[in-house]
């Protein structure tokens, strides 16, 4: 498979343009998926190697992007994520079971961490916080709500982690990258 931005390509990237939507659907394991822009058209490509530029690899379906699209002789194609919002549909994630509201939440660090092993049809995964030789349960409902959906084994994230009745559970999860640049 060619990349999205073949040589010719690269002069145009620069005149790209900004675009605002919604992602249709993303599959990490095709390497791509789709964006329906809100002002209308056809469906722009995302390809997963422009995902990763942003510092992820993968994106929940339903979340809010804006990106800069060019076209192709194969259609629009996303040349460079610029910000991911996560679904707004989502429900909360019950956090209080573990003894722990918003605000403190809000409060706890962010840990770096690696995804040991997730998988999305299970809705579940683990995840191991550097320095820390406990695994941290990562449920799917929190990626949502991050804007992620499937992350790779050993694929970087940042984390707020919280000690509940069966162990430790990421009640925050970011792409490593996006917190990187907060920095």
């Amino acid at each position: 498979m060619t990349t999205v931005l073949d040589k010719q390509d690269t002069a145009t990237a620069e005149q790209a343009d900004t675009v605002q939507g919604l992602v249709k659907w993303f599959d990490p394991s095709k390497g791509f998926g789709f964006v329906v822009a809100d002002n209308g058209g056809a469906d722009i490509l995302l390809h997963v190697n422009v995902l990763r530029s942003f510092g992820q690899s993968s994106v929940a379906d339903g979340a809010r992007v804006e990106i800069k699209v060019q076209q192709t002789d194969r259609g629009a194609q996303a040349a460079q994520v610029l910000s991911v919002t996560p679904p707004a549909d989502l429900p909360p994630v019950v956090i209080e079971r573990a003894g722990f509201d918003a605000e403190t939440l809000a409060q706890t660090d962010l840990k770096p961490a690696r995804v040991k092993w997730f998988d999305k049809t299970k809705g579940f995964g683990f995840a191991n916080v550097f320095g820390c030789y406990e695994d941290v349960f990562l449920h799917i409902d929190v990626l949502r709500q991050s804007g992620l959906a499937d992350p790779q084994s050993g694929e970087a994230l940042a984390m707020r982690v919280v000690n509940g009745e069966r162990g430790y559970l990421a009640a925050e999860v970011r792409a490593w990258e996006t917190v990187v640049r907060e920095d």
